[in-house]
């Protein structure tokens, strides 16, 4: 992609859609660790925060980090419970970065005495790394 939306530009709020870097390199395994992701618990209201961990083995293209953490913005303020972010993450960043292999991992911070952990995987399995 020759034109970015987001990167070298100020930012006015989330988006749904993160820029993509054509790749031509070899096979390569690609974190992104995020550790102030924000959400609401659906219940309460109140907030839940994590640390997002992005893996994956990109194909023809790899993320714009700027616009992954505007990408992750967007969840601030929805309500939902963490797995269910958890699993929609993993889909929505599969379709659009269509890596060979992605897994999304969140580690919720605890709340009434108990943190979450969730993992979701998408694409081939032989790309997985070792």
């Amino acid at each position: 992609m020759s034109e970015f939306r987001f990167l070298g530009k100020k930012a006015s709020g989330p988006t749904d859609t993160v820029d993509l870097i054509e790749w031509k390199g070899q096979r390569i395994l690609v974190r992104l660790d995020c550790a102030e992701f924000s959400s609401l618990c659906p219940v309460t209201g109140q907030p839940d925060y994590a640390n997002i961990l992005v893996e994956y083995v990109p194909d023809k293209h790899i993320a714009e980090t700027k616009s992954v953490k505007l990408y992750l913005w967007k969840y601030r303020n929805e309500r939902a419970f963490n797995e269910v972010l958890i699993d929609t993450i993993a889909t929505d960043l599969f379709g659009q970065i269509k890596p060979r292999w992605l897994r999304i991992t969140g580690r919720f911070n605890v709340r009434g005495g108990i943190s979450v952990t969730a993992t979701a995987e998408r694409g081939k399995s032989e790309y997985r790394p070792t």
